[in-house]
């Protein structure tokens, strides 16, 4: 009997254990496996932002793709995208291209975008699809180069656990719903695969004795700095990672960045043969510097406390969307964000988070603690984006968190599992399954992100849903009210019901009224002003507006010639041609200028003619047959010359005019109505033989 007791005592007993070790090795298997990591981390890209596939064009796309005279090119384009700053291909002319200090040189994103335009023509959804698989592999990138750092044969379930957490915090965080659901963002997205992939390379020519990775780092490096400047900031955040998380020496590690080094040299010599070396004077305009007000009738720079006070500001309001992301949106611009002083709390409270930041990571350096270097790898990314180092044209925008973002998610990633250490009371996990409650607070977090993000995403549909969404955050933004105004205008001209396109005019309207009580010397909304205006038929009303926009800048084109074809319509033609004179001393080539003065020689001659001032309709018939490249323009206006020669009762001339207008007329059916006008002229001449010749010409070309 003590036998049998003793057996099943021990069988009993062996069970659970046998359970334990497979749970045990079940969880092992799945959180040290990287092929799966990389896989969840990827899909999940496609899983949030797969909504944007459907998307169109929005916010700056136009800049950098379809209003881009390199990128349209497509491949032919690229040498000119490599030789002028990132923004000539849009505004087409030298200075405009140089609005913020110190020009952009940022061309990979825009060869990509080429060579998609040259196999896929205008196709958002491609843009959006590559934006989409360049994010998920640079999210591969980080938990690689984590792993990495951490180095997974000495702690794994550490190494393993704080890499798949950050990279996952990352992937979901709804800050970057900026970079990815807008095609543009790519440049940011290109900066960080590029200098995660430097890195990378690095790490593996340290560590596995190959010197060729090395070659590959300097290459990845110097194309993240053709993506983005930015990425220069990683000459920080490299030597940083040797330090603190190798034990390579200083002279190992000054080898180590002599790739990068190298890189950063030869971008920045071509960067300044390209767009020169001064940075320039700020921009006294306010939509390209926030750091000026109005005092009296003009703008002056801010004080130094009012601009410092205002970036402590900012710097704490991208923590709060790191911890909180919400509200967001895509324009901070003046004066969504007021100028600050340090009486204000929110300044104080931000200044002060700084600076405990700054102490933690001093100390922690010490220690190599890698909190210490999730801080850091924060401070250095966001400090070239912060208005510290120089201006950048705006207070804020989610994109500069992007870079950033790496070093809040890794920190995110130490401190949760910081956090379930101290819940279990444990110095150490012994076994991945002890994560559970980690990765339960983990999933919460993950689940709100996601949400966030793909709620977010549905705002990128079009600019129009876009502008009007984030005005409800951002209504104190004089560029985005000017854009609802814009947009409001633009999208009136495709509505028929009278009733709700006064509606949107006058909901412009009220939009671009407030933008200029924020920014008074806004000259793009007086011209949206004068715009709707015009599309109400209030005519003198939008002169008022265009001419104020010219006022404030006399090379104005747009306004200029928004102003000539409201001439046009007013039944001004003189005063509409003086201005398309003057767009062509601007130097608006023939190509874009003559369709618009031949519309308008085209109107006035109708409108003297309807006056019976044949003479004058004469004149403008000329002037437009003048201009007139294509033969069948050419033949408009000669057969309108012989219809005034006719009103006049000059038949010799109006004969001559109409058979000019058959030799410029091709196609036998389009010369139904002359051969009928001469049937009519031969008629009133008396000649019946030609009158019935032209009205059988003109039954044959199908005259009814």
């Amino acid at each position: 009997m003590a036998k049998e007791k003793k057996s099943k005592k021990k069988i009993s007993s062996a069970a659970p254990k046998q359970k334990i070790r497979t749970a045990a090795s079940s969880s092992s298997a799945y959180f040290s496996n990287k092929r799966l990591h990389c896989i969840v981390i990827f899909l999940l890209g496609f899983v949030l932002y797969g909504n944007t596939l459907s998307h169109s064009y929005t916010q700056d796309d136009a800049i950098v793709i379809y209003d881009n005279m390199f990128t349209t090119q497509g491949v032919a384009g690229i040498p000119g995208i490599l030789k002028y700053d990132t923004f000539y291909g849009f505004f087409k002319e030298e200075g405009k291209d140089n609005l913020v200090s110190g020009g952009r040189y940022r061309p990979l994103s825009l060869v990509m975008f080429a060579v998609e335009y040259s196999i896929f023509g205008e196709n958002p959804a491609i843009g959006h699809f590559m934006n989409i698989v360049m994010y998920g592999l640079t999210g591969i990138l980080l938990y690689l180069v984590l792993l990495q750092l951490l180095a997974p044969e000495t702690n794994k379930i550490y190494a393993f656990s704080v890499a798949l957490l950050a990279s996952l915090i990352f992937m979901a965080h709804p800050i970057h719903t900026e970079v990815v659901a807008n095609i543009k963002g790519r440049d940011e997205i290109l900066t960080l695969f590029c200098s995660l992939g430097a890195v990378y390379f690095s790490l593996r020519a340290f560590f596995e004795k190959k010197m060729s990775f090395n070659f590959l780092a300097g290459i990845l490096f110097f194309l993240g700095l053709m993506s983005k400047e930015n990425a220069i900031t990683f000459l920080a955040v490299v030597p940083l990672a040797y330090y603190m998380f190798t034990k390579a020496d200083k002279e190992t590690i000054i080898e180590q960045m002599l790739p990068f080094i190298g890189a950063t040299l030869l971008f920045l010599g071509i960067r300044t043969i390209i767009l020169g070396f001064s940075f320039g004077d700020p921009p006294m305009e306010l939509m390209n510097n926030p750091f000026v007000k109005i005092v009296g009738n003009e703008y002056v720079l801010c004080s130094p406390l009012e601009k410092f006070a205002t970036i402590i500001f900012t710097l704490g309001k991208y923590i709060q969307l790191l911890i909180v992301p919400h509200p967001l949106t895509h324009d901070y611009y003046p004066r969504h964000i007021e100028l600050m002083s340090f009486g204000d709390w929110q300044v104080i409270l931000s200044l002060l988070l700084y600076i405990g930041l700054a102490i933690y990571a001093v100390k922690g350096l010490k220690r190599k603690d890698p909190l210490a270097f999730g801080i850091i790898v924060y401070l250095a990314t966001l400090s070239i984006v912060s208005n510290i180092v120089f201006p950048v044209g705006t207070n804020m925008a989610e994109r500069f968190a992007f870079m950033p973002s790496v070093g809040f998610s890794f920190c995110a990633a130490i401190l949760l599992y910081r956090l379930g250490l101290r819940l279990k009371g444990l110095k150490q996990f012994g076994r991945f399954d002890q994560l559970n409650l980690v990765w339960g607070i983990t999933a919460v977090l993950l689940i709100a992100f996601s949400v966030k993000t793909v709620a977010r995403n549905a705002a990128w549909k079009d600019n129009f849903t876009l502008f009007l969404t984030d005005i409800k955050t951002s209504p104190n933004s004089a560029k985005l009210r000017n854009a609802v105004g814009g947009e409001l205008a633009t999208q009136s001209v495709e509505v028929t019901d009278q009733a709700k396109k006064t509606k949107m005019l006058r909901d412009a309207i009220g939009h671009l009224e407030e933008a200029l009580k924020i920014h008074p010397t806004y000259k793009g909304t007086y011209l949206q002003l004068g715009n709707c205006y015009h599309y109400l038929k209030q005519y003198e009303k939008g002169l008022t507006y265009y001419e104020k926009a010219i006022q404030l800048d006399p090379n104005f084109r747009d306004a200029i010639r928004n102003l000539a074809v409201t001439y046009t319509n007013m039944s001004q033609y003189v005063k509409a041609e003086e201005r398309y004179r003057q767009l062509a001393d601007l130097g608006v080539g023939p190509a874009e200028l003559n369709p618009q003065l031949s519309f308008t020689f085209e109107e006035a001659g109708k409108y003297y003619g309807s006056k019976n001032q044949h003479t004058q309709a004469i004149a403008y018939f000329k002037k437009a047959l003048k201009i007139a490249t294509e033969k069948s323009e050419q033949a408009k206006f000669t057969y309108f010359i012989g219809l005034a020669y006719a009103q006049q009762k000059n038949s010799a001339e109006a004969e001559k005019q109409f058979q000019r207008a058959l030799s410029f007329t091709e196609q036998e059916q389009n010369k139904a109505h002359i051969y009928r006008s001469m049937a009519i002229l031969y008629q009133e001449m008396g000649d019946t033989q030609k009158q019935e010749k032209f009205l059988q010409l003109y039954q044959r070309a199908g005259g009814k």
